[in-house]
Parts: C-alpha cells; structure tokens; sequence
C-alpha cells in the first residue's frame, strides 16, 4: 500500500556573511513546512517480522545551511530506525549533501524488527542540526502511519500426519487343494477327494464355519488341465469335462458333510478354466525334474510353438520320453480348486471395549484403529502410549503420541514423542513433518523448514506447513504456491498478502472456515484494499457478530485507516 503524504521538517538556510550559526538554525527550525516527504509505504507494513520504509526527503533552494550538519532520527511507537546525517555543502563530516542554492533530496531507507508498539501509531521524524558549538532540534513531525500487520493473522492449522494403522475388517482368504485324473479319463476317484490337499482344505472350511467373527465363502476357481500328449480337441473335451466332474464332486463332498458352503446359486458359485494342452504346467515340471535330456526337452519347447510338432519331436526321443510320460504327464492331468474365503476381523466394538481394558490383547494395528473409533482426545492418548509400551519399535506409536500432544498444546510433550520416533526411524518423512510443526511453534522456523524438506512427499500437509512459514517469512508468492488448490483461511491470506483479491475472496468462500468470524474479518480487508466501501462495512459487521472483539481490532487496524472518518464504518465498530 503505497499512499503519497507530504510533510514538513523546517531546516534552517547555511550561516552566512550577515547571520551567525544561531541564526542559521532558527530559520530552519521557522521554515519547516518547506521539505518535502514522501512515506512508501504508507501506512508502513510488517512483513516477515520486520517493518521495512523508504523516505525520499525533497529540500527546495536556499533552505540548507551551507554549514549545517543535520541528524534525523526517524522512530514508530517509539522504536527508532537508523539516524542518518545530511550535509550542508560547507560542512564537514560523513552523509548526504544538500546544496544551498539548488536545495538537493535524498532518499533513506531502512528495516526494523517488529514490535507491537509499531502497529497502531505515528510514524515520525526528529532532527537536531548542529553549526560549530551551536544545535537546535527541529520541530517534531509525523510523516506517516504504522503499522498494517495483517500476516500477522495467519492461523496455527499446522497439519501433523498420523501414522496410520493396517487394519482391515476383512481378510481375503484362500485355500488350494488338486486332485489327479487316469490318463484320457475325467472320473474324479474317492481316494483323490480324500488325499492330503484334500484333507487341509475340508479342515479350513470347517474352521471357517466356526470362527469367531464370520468367514463367508466367496466361490471357487476350478482350474481343470489335460497333459499336453494326445490329440486336441481329444484333450478339450478332456479339460472340460474335467472341471464339471471335479465341480460336481467338490460340491457333493461339501454336501456330505453338512456344511452350509455353495448358496442356492451353486452354479455361479464355481469358476471353471479349463487348459486342453499344459505346455505351461509341462515346462514348469522339466525345468524342476532331474530327467537327463532335460534341456534338449527345454530347447525344443523354445523352438517349436506347435504342439503337434513338440509334441512329435519329445516322443522321438524314446527313453526320455518313456521317462517324461511316467514321471512328468501324470501330474498334468489334474484340476485345482481354489477356495476364496473373506475373514471377518474383531468388530469395531469389541476392539474398542479391549483398548480400554486390556489394550495388551490387541494387535498393533488393532490398537492403532481403535484410536480411529474414538473423538475423545484422552481415549486416543491412552490408547497411543498403550500401543508404545507394547510395541516400543514401531515409529508410529511414538508419532501418533507426539501427534495427540500438540492437539492438546503439550509442545515439549510432542517433541519428547516424535524424537523417540525418529530414534526409531530417522529419515522418515511423516515424523520429520511432525517435528517441523514443533519447531515452527517453538518459534525456530529456519529448523521448521529444514524438517519440511526432509518431509517432502509425505503428503500434502507438508506444502500446506511451508505456507505457513512462508507467510510468516513474507515470501507470499511461495506461499500461494505452497497452498495449491487448498480452500480456506491461510490459503487465502497469502494471495490476499499477494496482491491476488478476487482469488482470495474465491477460496475463502470454497473453505470450511468460510463461516468464521476471521473469514469475514479477512473478507472486509480484502474490501478495503479494493476501495468497497460496502464490502468493508458488511464483511466488519458479520465478523463483529459472530466475535464481539473484531470490534476493537478493527478500531485499531491500519488496513481501514482511510475508512476511520466513514459514518457507516464508525457505526460497525462503535
């Protein structure tokens, strides 16, 4: 913001012939409606902690001293800036020049820290011109106001990640079992349905009908295969009848036993892939086997595609061939069921009762969701420092720990839990984000930010922490850059602060915040820097009902300085 205000400080004409010093002075200290002073900006602004301003002063002819040595000490709320010393063309000594006749200008300029007493006062200017032994102060002027400090309103929405848990209330489950067929027959016999593959699966759906949390059958593959020898259509017809039969017997077993297992829908219930020849399969067995001539097995598999001309070229090989076909072909005539089962894990209140009672029964993961059950800040500490004692090694109890403390404003009590954490696993990127927001509060946000780049690809909440310091650091392109396509409050403070007001006002009303006394505050800043006269006083009245005290920090605010005489203005905060 950049307003123009002209003021005064008189500076008295050089001592000449017919006047002494004393005299010299005096006219300066009479004439000081004659300099000239421009403020930028004005009203001054706070940006990354520091007010910075530049004043071009303006000297019109004869009005200098040509042996006047001048110091001029401007101050905000009583915090002095650097003096500087200005010259008359005669004087001795170090600073700027003024010439007598032509009159001359400078331009000061200079950066202070900020303190609140900067915010809602005068900004002004004192001098003392010195000629020999003699000095006089110049009369007191304002030549400017301070201070608008509106990053200053930027909220602590600091984002922490939670380490999350791997919990899942369902667990797919599978179970294989395979019988073997007779050579060009598709009979399921009674001693493959009770073979070892056989026994493991009947044993697992039994388990499964009695567990505790439910296990529901979701079908069955029924993968049905026919050795690569022999003629192929033979052999399709072969595979499918296969599957059918080896369907049909599975389904009759389950029956057999009283087992609730295949719905009404039986059909749909089995999946049926069928392989007339398993070139495949075979080629898996020979790689595996000991058979002598197994590579030249192998290489005519590579160099002939078609299964008739392999399939004559291995059985011109007599002796292995006589191996293969007692050896290799028998395991090739099978069909392979293969159960899909979804477990049902603890449900969510019986988890929550055993957090609170015997946390020590649970998984980690089961532990780590049951904090996900709960809005009760304390239940979910409880149940973080439980998981931490049990299962100290694991970076995410400690994280999720720290996290809960700086919930509660405990901010030595998280840093304690995240650098456990890091001890745990110190590259990794969601605690390091975590620690940034420590040290952000702690007020260090050089160290903020060396955690956040160690953070990158964390997540998104580690961008939206950069802006924030960002914003503080008055780097509000960054900043804007930072936030992305977030909608709320901080996001549309730094397009705000970057000059960006429509796009401002479109993401505050896109935020969940947009409701807020703040928003609204910040809604009527944004009018005032547009000149909307109507903006500001509507926005300031929305804001002041929902919170009584932007009454007063409107009265105080320089950013409506030029609105303080407006009747519909005083109304709103009076």
């Amino acid at each position: 913001m950049k307003n123009q205000n002209v003021y005064v400080l008189g500076l008295a004409l050089a001592a000449t012939m017919g006047f002494g010093a004393c005299n010299g002075l005096k006219k300066m200290q009479k004439k000081a409606a004659l300099v000239n002073y421009t403020v930028t900006p004005n009203p001054l602004e706070m940006h990354g902690d520091s007010v910075a301003v530049t004043i071009k002063v303006t000297y019109p002819p004869k009005y200098f001293g040509k042996k006047v040595v001048l110091t001029v000490n401007p101050s905000l709320g009583g915090k002095n800036f650097k003096p500087a010393t200005l010259l008359g063309e005669k004087a001795v000594g170090t600073g700027t020049k003024i010439a007598y006749k032509t009159g001359g200008s400078f331009t000061y300029t200079d950066k202070q820290a900020y303190s609140p007493e900067m915010k809602n006062t005068d900004f002004k200017l004192a001098a003392t011109g010195v000629v020999k032994s003699k000095s006089k102060d110049m009369p007191v002027a304002k030549i400017g106001d301070g201070t608008i400090v509106t990053p200053l309103l930027v909220k602590a929405t600091d984002k922490s990640i939670i380490g999350k848990d791997d919990f899942k209330a369902v667990l797919p489950r599978t179970s294989e079992a395979q019988i073997f067929f007779v050579i060009s027959q598709s009979t399921v016999r009674p001693t493959e349905m009770n073979n070892e593959s056989m026994k493991a699966m009947k044993a697992w759906v039994a388990k499964g009908m009695v567990h505790r949390w439910g296990m529901e059958f979701k079908g069955c593959d029924v993968s049905a295969y026919a050795s690569p020898d022999g003629e192929m259509s033979m052999n399709a017809n072969l595979a499918n009848d296969r599957a059918k039969k080896s369907s049909e017997a599975f389904a009759s077993m389950f029956k057999d036993k009283k087992m609730t297992l295949v719905p009404a829908q039986a059909e749909t219930f089995y999946s049926k892939v069928t392989t007339a020849e398993d070139w495949e399969g075979f080629k898996r067995a020979m790689e595996a086997s000991s058979i002598k001539d197994k590579d030249l097995v192998l290489r005519v598999l590579s160099q002939y595609p078609d299964g008739e001309v392999r399939e004559k070229e291995i059985k011109n090989m007599a002796k292995t061939y006589t191996e293969i076909a007692n050896d290799i072909l028998p395991k090739l005539r099978r069909s392979v069921m293969t159960m899909k089962a979804d477990e049902k894990q603890r449900p969510n209140d019986n988890i929550l009762m055993l957090a609170k009672s015997s946390p020590d029964s649970l998984t980690i993961e089961e532990i780590l969701y049951a904090a996900t059950l709960t809005k009760d800040m304390n239940e979910q500490l409880s149940f973080y420092k439980a998981a931490e004692k049990k299962y100290p090694n694991d970076w995410r109890t400690s994280n999720n720990v720290g996290c809960m403390y700086l919930q509660m404003n405990k901010l030595q009590d998280a840093k304690s839990a995240f650098e456990k954490a890091l001890a745990i696993d110190g590259s990794n990127k969601i605690v390091n984000n975590n620690m940034g927001i420590v040290y952000r509060w702690m007020g260090d946000r050089v160290k903020a930010m060396e955690y956040y780049k160690k953070a990158a690809g964390a997540g998104s909440e580690v961008s939206y922490n950069m802006g924030i310091v960002q914003i503080q650091n008055g780097a509000y392109a960054d900043a804007v850059s930072s936030f992305g396509g977030t909608k709320d409050f901080n996001a549309a403070l730094a397009k705000t602060l970057n000059g960006n007001l429509d796009e401002a006002n479109t993401t505050l009303d896109g935020g969940a915040d947009k409701e807020e006394a703040l928003s609204y505050y910040l809604r009527a800043i944004i009018s005032a820097r547009k000149g909307d006269a109507g903006g500001v006083v509507s926005n300031l009245g929305k804001a002041i009902a929902k919170d009584a005290s932007f009454k007063e920090k409107a009265k105080e605010d320089m950013e409506f300085l030029k609105w303080r005489e407006n009747a519909e203005f005083k109304s709103a905060v009076n």
